[in-house]
Parts: C-alpha cells; sequence; structure tokens
C-alpha cells in the first residue's frame, strides 16, 4: 500500500475550540489510509486533542508563539522547518495573523498553500487592528481560499479570489451524535443536579467576542424572573477570573455552572432548556450546529451569519437591545417545548461530516496527484 499523503495543519494550540473541534471532526472522518493530518501549534503546553492526534496517526511540531518583537526569529524557526521537513507538499494555515508569513515561507519550499477563514471580524483594539494589517496580504499569497462561510471568506480575502476562487468549507459535525433521546437528557440533567430546573447553556472560549459579561447580564434577568433557572458555561479561557468575579458581583454563584472543558457536549446539550449565544462577532460557530442538532432551542446574537440558521430553532436578538429584552425572548420557552430529530435538516444544509470529509480528501488528493504545483 503505497503511504497517505501528509498535510500540514497549522493552529495556535488544539484545544475544544471550533475551528479545531471542526478539523477533528474531519480527521476522524477522513481515509486516513490516502490522507494523513500532522499539525504545528504556537504553543509548548499539552493541549486536549494531542492524545487523541497521536492514535489517529498524526505528529504534532511547535513553533514559537509569534509576538512582533520576534519576527525575524520566527521566519527562522519556518525556513529550519521546511529545509528538515521536505516530506510535505500541503499546508493548510487556520492561524490568520501570520498565515502571510509562514504561507509565503512555505511557498518557498514548493508547497501548495491554503488559506482557512474562520471568523468575520478580528474584535475591536489595537491588537485587531494589527491582525488587520498582518492578514491582508493573505489574499495576495494563498493558492486556495476556504471558509467556513460565503461572509467569512469576503471578509478575510475580499470579493475578488485570485486564482481558483472561494471554497466554503462549513463546520460539519457527526449529527447523529446529537440528537434528542430523553433518557439522556434525564440522566445528564440529574447527574448535573438540574432536576427541575430551567437551565439556559453556553458553549465557548473565555474570551472577550464570546460576550460572557453580557450573557451574564442576561441571565441576571433571567433569574429574577425565575429563581429556578441555571446557568451552564461550558469552557475555559483567559477571562475565566473575570468572568468568576462578575459572578459573585451578580450574587448568582449559586445558580451558574462552571464546568470547564468538557468531551460530553452531546449529552450537555440534551440537558439544556436555551442555548444562549450573544457572541459579539461569529464565523459559522460549531456549537451553534451542535445544539441544532440536538433540537435545542437558541437565543443568539443577530451579529451571527444568517449561514448559520440551519433549522428554526435559531431567534437572532439584537444587542444593542438591553439584558431584558434578551430575558423576554428566553423565558417565553419556560414552560417547554417539544423537542424533535432535526438530523435530516442538518444533512440537507451540507453540514454532516460524512460529505465534507469525502470532498476535502478529494481536494488535497487532486493537489497531491497534480505534483503538489502550486494554484
Amino acid at each position: 500500500m503505497p503511504e497517505p499523503i501528509r498535510v500540514l495543519q497549522v493552529f495556535a494550540l488544539m484545544n475544544r475550540g471550533g475551528a479545531e473541534t471542526m478539523i477533528m471532526n474531519l480527521y476522524r472522518s477522513i481515509d486516513r489510509s490516502m490522507v494523513q493530518f500532522d499539525f504545528i501549534v504556537h504553543i509548548d503546553e499539552k493541549c486536549a486533542y494531542d492524545d487523541e492526534i497521536a492514535a489517529l496517526g498524526g505528529t504534532i511540531y511547535r513553533m514559537p508563539r509569534y509576538t512582533g518583537a520576534n519576527h525575524l526569529h520566527y521566519k527562522k524557526v519556518w525556513h529550519e522547518f521546511f529545509q528538515d521537513h521536505r516530506e510535505y507538499h500541503i499546508i493548510h494555515g487556520h492561524v490568520r495573523s501570520t498565515a502571510a508569513i509562514y504561507l509565503k515561507i512555505a511557498k518557498q519550499y514548493g508547497l501548495t498553500t491554503i488559506a482557512h477563514s474562520h471568523n468575520t471580524a478580528s474584535g475591536k483594539g489595537a491588537a485587531a487592528m494589527v491582525k488587520n494589517i498582518m492578514q491582508r496580504p493573505i489574499r495576495h499569497i494563498a493558492d486556495h481560499f476556504f471558509a467556513c462561510s460565503e461572509e467569512a471568506g469576503q471578509w478575510l480575502y475580499g470579493k475578488k479570489y485570485s486564482k481558483t476562487g472561494l471554497h466554503v468549507l462549513k463546520n460539519a459535525i457527526v449529527a447523529t451524535d446529537f440528537t434528542y433521546d430523553k433518557d439522556i437528557r434525564t440522566k445528564t440533567r440529574k447527574e448535573l443536579s438540574l432536576d427541575n430546573k430551567f437551565v439556559l447553556g453556553h458553549i465557548g472560549r473565555f474570551e472577550t467576542q464570546k460576550n460572557h459579561l453580557f450573557l451574564l447580564d442576561i441571565f441576571k434577568a433571567v433569574h429574577d424572573r425565575k429563581e429556578d433557572a441555571v446557568l451552564l458555561l461550558i469552557g475555559d479561557g483567559v477571562l475565566k477570573q473575570e468572568v468568576r468575579s462578575r459572578i459573585n458581583e451578580l450574587d448568582l454563584s449559586d445558580c451558574v455552572v462552571l464546568t470547564g472543558v468538557r468531551t460530553d457536549i452531546p449529552e450537555l446539550l440534551q440537558a439544556m432548556d436555551v442555548f444562549v449565544f450573544p457572541s459579539l462577532f461569529e464565523g459559522i460557530p460549531v456549537t451553534l450546529v451542535e445544539a441544532q442538532a440536538s433540537g435545542v432551542h437558541c437565543v443568539v446574537s443577530d451579529t451571527i451569519s444568517e449561514e448559520t440558521v440551519i433549522t428554526d430553532l435559531i431567534e437572532t436578538v439584537s444587542l444593542a437591545q438591553p439584558a431584558g429584552i434578551w430575558a423576554d425572548t428566553i423565558i417565553k420557552y419556560y414552560s417547554g417545548y417539544p423537542r424533535r430529530d432535526t438530523h435530516d435538516m442538518i444533512i440537507a444544509a451540507g453540514y454532516d461530516v460524512g460529505n465534507t470529509a469525502e470532498w476535502l480528501e478529494r481536494f488535497y488528493l487532486g493537489i497531491s496527484q497534480a505534483g503538489g504545483q502550486n494554484g
């Protein structure tokens, strides 16, 4: 049997974030006798998916985190990597802030380069401005342009795509893993002491983009009217302590559960009554696809792309509205509603990982069979 082609996937780290979960869904589903993934990350610490990557046959390489001050060293390390690893012909970059650096270097060593947009904004402030400046040359460097949505593609690459155009690679999931099951819901709620509770839930990194502080204001407005309300916050991140402090300030410590990073996301979604997602900006969040697959009603910010609306379970509220208006929308579901199987809608919308993995596998193999030639 011939050896599989090996594709370099570039990430900041391989924890349970949206883009990382998306690529792992694909990694589990592709024919690894034909295509194998290896990973370059920008962190020394072990991450959530590292052991699984090794078990699936992948190798993890570690690069220094880019600080600006280490610009020359960062470039040097990438040059040294490609000098030592001539076996790679394809690089798929998910870190956009430095993609113009490492994709340009990769091209010098004959690799076909893929840039992948997972978002529709960089945020605000000086750091965001620097990212926007650094990422603009990507459109002139990458051979292929990927994005989780049309909106995310236009934001990063502009409306005109050079050479091959834009490939929308949907943030697909294993839809059957999330199909609603009453027994699982009952079991999970009992384990978390959520019996007879009105459960709001959120999944996401504790960072500015996810808008946790406003989420807590929303929950406070709900809890003031429904004392049996509980908020599940699933995830971890740099703002976790700030969130904890805000929980204490609002006197909500007895009704907010911080679960940390969890592997049982399908079960936790079953336990929720409403999924609340007031992000400042997003591409196509994997968690929102998963939530719809679980049949839970979702109250989300109007900044999230319309491409995320796969089912009629999504209800949008403007971030300009006060927390009380958000609470009004959420409380509509207080008396419950019939949960249903949305599996067919997820598949029809192209969000089942089986079809996406097959397409990506053919794409990589096509590049490889073309001799790894750029473009």
